[in-house]
C-alpha cells in the first residue's frame, strides 16, 4: 500500500513537471488494467449522457476482458454509434483532468441522485448496508455513483475500443426492465488494444454457435423453449465417441453403470436439501396422484436410494457408481449460451460411496482419472480447492475440516497442486474443481471432485463395518466432462471445429475422380467402415474440386482421391487436411495409419 501510494505521488509530481513544460507525462502505473477499464466505463457513460440526454444509468464494471455499462435510453442504440460516442469519449478524455472521489451520507446520496432523475442508482443507493461509506467519482462536471477505484486522472496515454450493443436486464432479472448494454475494453498501449481485438476475432471465429451452424453439428428450437441442444447427426457423432471413451475409463477402473428416472417426488429433494439450497434453479413442481414431483436437478438422490435399496456390508466399499444422468435447472433467459449455459444438459455423474480410510485413495483415484481424460483432449488445467460457501450451506465445521482435509489428502497422493477457492464449494461439501485452459488461452470450469458428509447423515446410510457395528459411509461426487453439453461446446472452440481424427464426426471421405472411380471407392469405404471408422463416399455426379471443398469445409481429416491409377495399383492419394500437398499410398498404408489414430486418440493427424 505504501508502494503504491509513493508511485501516486511521484506520477502526480511528474505530471505537474511534465504540464509546466507543456506535455503530458506517459503515466501508466500504478493502476490495474482493471481500473483503468472501470474508469473508461465512466468515461463511456459521460459520453452517453452527452449525446442523448434523459440517459438512465445502470452499472457499469470491469469485467476479465473489458468493461460495460447499462443504460435506459429516450432511443434505440444501434452499433454505428458507437464510433460517436467514442469521439465524445475522446473529447472528454482531454478536458477531463482529474477524477474526483467525493463521500455522502446516505441521505445527501438520494438528493443527489434524484435531482438528476437517476431511478436506478437511487434504487442501488438504497440497498448500500446502513452505516457503509457512499461514494460519487466525478469527472469534467459529471459524477456517478460507485464504490471505485479509478485511475487518477484522464489525460494519461490509454486506448479503447468500443465493441457491441447488447440486452440485459436490471439486475440480472427478467421481470425488471431490459436495459441497453454497450460492451467496450482498453489497455494502456495501442499495441496491446491491437492485439486483444485480434484475438477477439479469432475467438468469434471458433465461436461454437457460429461453428454449430455453418457445421450442422446442433440447434435451438423456440417450439421446444430457449436452453435445450438438439444434437445432429455430425455431433451425435462426437458425443457417442466421447460416451465411448468416458465409459472404457470408467470400467478400467471399476466403476459399474446405473441409471435413474427423470422424475421423483418433491420430498426426495427436501430430505437431500436441494429444496432449500438449490429451489430457485429447479423447475415448479408438477402433480402426479395428486402429489408434487420435480424433474430432477442432480443425480445424487437417485444414486442414493438405490444404495438405501438393502443393507450394505464393509466388504462391498468401495462402491463406484457411474451415470450419464440427463438433468434440468432454471436458468434465466438472459444468461442462456448456445452450449455452454443450457436448462436441460447430461452430467457425466458418478458417486463413490466408501469408508473413511478409503477416502484419500479414491479421492486420488478420481484426480488421476481426470487427468488423463483432460490431457487426452489436450488440456492444460489447474486445480482449485474450494471450501464452505458463507451462505447456504449444511452440517458442521468439524464435518468440512474433514472433508477439506481428506480433498488435500487425496490430491498430494495423485500429485496434484491446488490453489485456494475460498467459499465456493457446494452447499453440502467442499470440493476440488478444474478450470481447462483451451487453444486460446481462455479457462472454463469442467471438472468437479466433491467430498460429502452430510447426504449420507440427511439420508441415515450406513454399512456394516468388519466389528458388526453399523457406520456411516461418505460419498464422493464427482464429474469429469461436467456436462456433456458444456465440455462439447468448449471442444467445438478449442478445436476450431477441426477434431482430432478419432473425434471427428466424418473422418475420411473417399472422392472418384470419374464416375467409373466409384465402385473402388465403395469398396474402400467399405473397408473402413468395418474397421468402425466413420466415412463418406462422395460418389455423386457432381465435379471432382467440388466435392473437394465441400468435404474441406466440414472440415474431414483426410479426403482419399481415386483415379485410373490409385485403381490399377489400389493406392489412394491422400489430402490431409490444411495441408497442400497430396501423397499417393498403398490403401492399405492408409489404412494402418487410420487404425493407429482412432486407437492412440492422437491429436495430430
Amino acid at each position: 500500500m505504501a508502494s503504491e501510494k509513493a508511485a501516486k505521488a511521484e506520477n502526480a509530481a511528474a505530471s505537474v513537471a511534465a504540464k509546466a513544460a507543456g506535455k503530458v507525462a506517459p503515466l501508466q502505473s500504478p493502476f490495474p488494467l482493471a481500473t483503468l477499464r472501470h474508469s473508461v466505463s465512466h468515461l463511456m457513460a459521460s459520453a452517453v449522457e452527452a449525446l442523448f440526454p434523459g440517459a438512465q444509468f445502470g452499472f457499469g464494471p470491469a469485467i476479465e476482458h473489458g468493461f460495460y455499462y447499462d443504460f435506459e435510453l429516450p432511443e434505440p442504440l444501434e452499433e454505428r454509434a458507437l464510433e460517436r460516442i467514442e469521439n465524445e469519449m475522446r473529447r472528454i478524455a482531454k478536458k477531463a483532468g482529474a477524477m474526483v472521489c467525493s463521500e455522502y451520507t446516505r441521505e445527501e446520496a438520494a438528493a443527489r441522485l434524484e435531482k438528476r432523475g437517476q431511478k436506478y442508482k437511487l434504487e442501488a443507493v438504497q440497498s448500500i448496508p446502513a452505516g457503509e461509506k457512499i461514494t460519487f467519482y466525478a469527472h469534467a462536471g459529471w459524477e456517478d455513483l460507485c464504490e471505485g477505484p479509478h485511475i487518477d486522472r484522464f489525460d494519461r496515454p490509454f486506448f479503447f475500443k468500443l465493441q457491441r450493443v447488447a440486452g440485459a436486464y436490471w439486475r440480472g432479472d427478467e421481470k425488471n426492465p431490459m436495459l441497453q448494454r454497450v460492451y467496450g475494453t482498453a489497455f494502456w498501449t495501442k499495441e496491446d488494444l491491437a492485439q486483444h481485438l485480434a484475438w477477439l476475432e479469432e475467438v468469434e471465429r471458433c465461436d461454437h454457435r457460429h461453428l454449430g451452424t455453418e457445421l450442422d453439428l446442433f440447434s435451438h428450437h423456440q417450439e421446444a423453449g430457449g436452453g435445450f441442444i438438439f444434437w445432429h447427426p455430425k455431433l451425435g457423432a462426437v458425443r457417442r465417441e466421447m460416451e465411448k471413451f468416458w465409459w472404457d475409463l470408467h470400467q478400467a477402473r471399476g466403476y459399474m453403470p446405473v441409471y435413474t428416472p427423470h422424475v421423483a417426488r418433491e420430498t426426495l429433494f427436501a430430505v437431500s436439501g436441494h429444496l432449500e439450497n438449490y429451489g430457485d434453479l429447479m423447475y415448479a413442481p408438477m402433480a402426479i396422484d395428486e402429489l408434487p414431483y420435480r424433474v430432477k436437478p442432480m443425480n445424487c438422490p437417485g444414486h442414493i436410494l438405490i444404495y438405501q435399496n438393502r443393507g450394505r456390508s464393509y466388504r462391498e466399499l468401495p462402491l463406484r457408481w457411474a451415470e450419464l444422468g440427463t438433468v434440468y435447472r432454471y436458468e434465466r433467459s438472459g444468461v442462456l449460451h448456445g452450449m455452454l449455459r443450457v436448462r436441460g444438459f447430461t452430467q457425466d455423474d458418478s458417486h463413490i460411496f466408501c469408508t473413511p480410510e478409503q477416502l484419500p485413495g479414491e479421492i486420488a483415484g478420481v484426480l488421476e482419472l481426470v487427468r488423463t481424460l483432460l490431457s487426452t483432449y489436450g488440456f492444460e488445467f489447474t486445480a482449485y480447492l474450494a471450501t464452505r460457501p458463507k451462505e447456504k450451506s449444511i452440517g458442521t465445521e468439524e464435518v468440512w475440516e474433514r472433508a477439506i482435509a481428506a480433498l488435500k489428502e487425496g490430491a498430494a497422493k495423485a500429485g496434484i497442486p491446488l490453489e485456494l477457492d475460498e467459499g465456493g464449494g457446494a452447499f453440502y461439501g467442499p470440493k476440488i474443481d478444474f478450470k481447462m485452459k483451451d487453444a486460446l488461452g481462455r479457462e472454463w470450469q469442467t471438472s468437479t471432485v466433491q467430498c460429502d458428509f452430510n447426504l449420507p447423515e440427511r439420508f441415515e446410510l450406513s454399512f456394516t463395518d468388519k466389528d458388526g457395528a453399523k457406520k456411516r459411509p461418505i460419498m464422493v461426487h464427482r464429474a469429469i466432462y461436467g456436462s456433456l453439453e458444456r465440455f462439447t461446446g468448449v471442444l467445438i472452440e478449442h478445436y476450431g471445429g477441426k477434431f482430432p481424427f478419432w473425434l471427428a464426426p466424418t473422418q475420411v471421405a473417399l472422392i472418384p475422380i470419374r464416375e467409373a472411380h466409384g465402385e473402388y471407392c465403395r469398396e474402400l469405404a467399405a473397408r473402413l467402415g468395418a474397421e468402425g471408422l466413420r466415412v463418406t463416399c462422395m460418389d455423386d455426379a457432381a465435379h471432382m474440386n467440388k466435392k473437394i471443398k465441400e468435404a474441406a469445409h466440414d472440415k474431414v481429416p483426410f479426403l482419399l482421391i481415386a483415379g485410373e491409377r490409385e485403381v490399377a495399383e489400389r493406392k489412394v492419394t491422400v489430402r490431409q487436411r490444411d495441408l497442400e500437398q497430396q501423397e499417393s499410398v498403398p490403401f492399405e498404408e492408409f489404412l494402418e495409419r487410420a487404425r493407429q489414430l482412432a486407437r492412440t486418440r492422437s491429436l495430430v493427424l
